[in-house]
């Protein structure tokens, strides 16, 4: 992946070095990402817990809190690096996205990404580096603690820097489902069903984001010049953090009624798809029979 003198994105504020600030309530709608199941669906495997449970636990469920208040917002340092690879990623997501609206007649809403260390104030609540990269809605921000790639990388078996920029292809994924109002109408349907029910609908909320992501990816190749090595990491990425590996790895069986994102198969097939077809249509996870 060549990612460097590609365009950056201004919509990354950087909140590193700065206290995490009181956990607020879920003021519009939960926060939903890929990292989320580095302590949500462990925690869930392990103490029986709903994941959606232990998210609302993390970020003050439910209850109401004044609106998140921040000070001007914090360019990255200019010899950052890693910021410099993550405002590259956002930039080519805002381009690729802008391009598929207007071809639609519609107009992108850019989101925000932020950068944070430890914890940080967020529209859904309280973020915290164990929820990994995560995107809320009630702020339209994706939020991403860095350390999160070390992990990717060491814990999840998952290195490579397309692997870490579908992380974030991922996250905008669920800000393009925002604006398309599906968040809403999977959150909507949260009082109404079973929790296994919502389960399902999560999963399909997931691995519709997944397949967003491999728009992303399809639209992005000449920009990043990438080779069969940047997909396969991609690909790669998709199975270790699928439901049925991760439970496999914490607790050496397999609860699909626990799952919220999808499997690991699931997972690769819906980011495949979205790459192979470029289509957004062809990313309708709510229609089909089989994931």
């Amino acid at each position: 992946m060549k990612w460097e003198g590609n365009r950056e994105s201004d919509n990354v504020e950087d909140r590193r070095g700065e206290s995490g600030g009181g956990g607020g309530g879920m003021l519009g709608g939960r926060s939903i990402g890929v990292g989320t199941i580095v302590i949500a669906l462990v925690g869930g495997w392990i103490f029986g817990v709903n994941p959606l449970t232990i998210l609302d636990q993390i970020s003050g469920g439910g209850g109401g809190s004044p609106a998140v208040s921040q000070g001007p917002s914090r360019q990255p340092p200019a010899d950052d690096q890693m910021s410099h690879f993550v405002k590259t990623v956002l930039a080519s997501t805002e381009d690729v996205w802008t391009a598929v609206f207007s071809k639609g007649g519609s107009n992108y809403s850019k989101p925000g990404l932020v950068i944070f260390s430890n914890g940080t104030p967020t529209e859904c609540g309280q973020g915290q580096t164990a929820m990994g990269p995560f995107y809320c809605p009630a702020d339209r921000k994706v939020y991403i603690d860095l350390a999160f790639y070390q992990t990717l990388k060491d814990k999840l078996g998952a290195p490579g820097e397309f692997a870490e920029a579908y992380v974030i292809a991922h996250e905008v994924g669920h800000h393009v489902q925002n604006l398309m109002g599906i968040t809403d109408k999977v959150d909507g349907m949260r009082q109404r069903i079973s929790q296994t029910e919502y389960n399902a609908l999560s999963v399909r909320l997931e691995l519709q984001a997944d397949c967003f992501a491999g728009i992303w990816g399809r639209n992005s190749q000449d920009r990043f010049k990438l080779d069969q090595g940047d997909i396969a990491s991609a690909m790669n990425a998709a199975a270790k953090i699928g439901d049925d590996a991760l439970q496999r790895a914490s607790t050496g069986h397999v609860v699909p009624e626990r799952f919220t994102h999808g499997t690991s198969a699931q997972r690769q097939r819906w980011f495949d798809n979205g790459f192979q077809n470029g289509s957004v249509k062809s990313c309708d996870t709510f229609s089909t029979g089989a994931l």
